[in-house]
């Protein structure tokens, strides 16, 4: 079963300002993690005012552990430290229409993808504005987003009416809507086996070995009982091997994605307050130092 993981919410800056600091948002004190970006390609249509670029980004980060205890150790051995840090490549692929106030960012891993493919999805918008009904009483009215008090139109907006003919629209916004979908790969690639080598073909066969234990681990993961020993036999670890350990596999993912995205949320908040203080003489000032914290 695929997992997604979907939020939407708002930054209290204009859309120039939020798209700039999404291409300038690593590192930041959220992702320390991320090592190396870089530009593969970029491209300027002038006729639609389109501009689209396709990057590649280095991530460092550690495995689960319950994650860890469901892979084959043949698997570890090759990809992983002992204490289950890893690497792995994300490709990123955005279009910006600078005309109409939108953009569209799309990524997903390039490695590991035998066990766990991760389509991220970022959709920007810029906000339409909020106007005023003029037979409104005098109010003041304040609504704080996601970007804090220090935006660069001011971090909350304030709409009063006293008495004034016609609308009053607050600063500019940015809305944004993220989805995640989660997809492990080592149901499909069992399937894949079984329709060319016939049932012969197992999770063990698969993910290179260790089946057992990594059938034992999805049982404690999803909270099952542990396999008697007759029944681990080639039937009920297959079943398993398709089943059990690939919903264990997304659903550890999916928490690891509720803890992570906030902390993306937070981080561009971080390089858009650099963008109000101090230009991008700030933001390449605050990449220096989170690169200088070691993770």
């Amino acid at each position: 079963m695929v997992k997604f993981y979907s939020k939407e919410y708002t930054y209290d800056y204009a859309f120039p300002a939020v798209s700039l600091a999404y291409f300038l948002r690593y590192p930041n004190p959220y992702s320390r993690h991320v090592a190396s970006t870089d530009t593969i390609s970029r491209h300027f249509d002038p006729d639609t005012q389109r501009l689209t670029t396709v990057r590649l980004h280095l991530k460092r980060s550690r495995l689960p552990p319950a994650v860890v205890k469901l892979l084959p150790k043949s698997m570890m051995a090759d990809r992983a430290g002992s204490d289950g840090s890893t690497q792995s490549f994300i490709l990123e692929k955005s279009v910006v229409d600078a005309r109409q106030g939108w953009m569209e960012c799309e990524s997903r891993n390039l490695d590991w993808e035998n066990v766990l493919s991760v389509f991220e999805r970022h959709s920007y918008r810029r906000a339409e504005p909020i106007a005023m009904d003029p037979t409104t009483t005098a109010n003041s009215t304040t609504t704080t987003t996601a970007g804090g008090t220090d935006g660069l139109n001011s971090g909350a907006t304030t709409n009063a009416v006293a008495g004034v003919t016609g609308f009053e629209t607050p600063a500019e916004q940015t809305h944004v809507a993220v989805s995640v979908t989660l997809k492990s790969r080592i149901g499909e690639q069992l399937r894949k086996k079984r329709q060319r080598w016939g049932e012969q073909a197992s999770a063990s066969s698969v993910m290179g070995g260790g089946g057992e234990e990594s059938a034992a681990a999805a049982a404690t993961a999803l909270g099952k009982p542990q396999p008697q020993p007759q029944q681990q036999q080639q039937g009920w670890f297959s079943s398993w091997g398709s089943g059990a350990v690939r919903s264990a596999i997304e659903s550890i993912s999916l928490q690891r994605t509720e803890k992570s995205q906030p902390k993306a949320q937070k981080g561009m908040s971080v390089v858009l307050s650099r963008l109000r203080s101090g230009g991008i003489q700030e933001v390449l000032e605050g990449m220096r130092r989170d690169r200088e914290v070691e993770i």
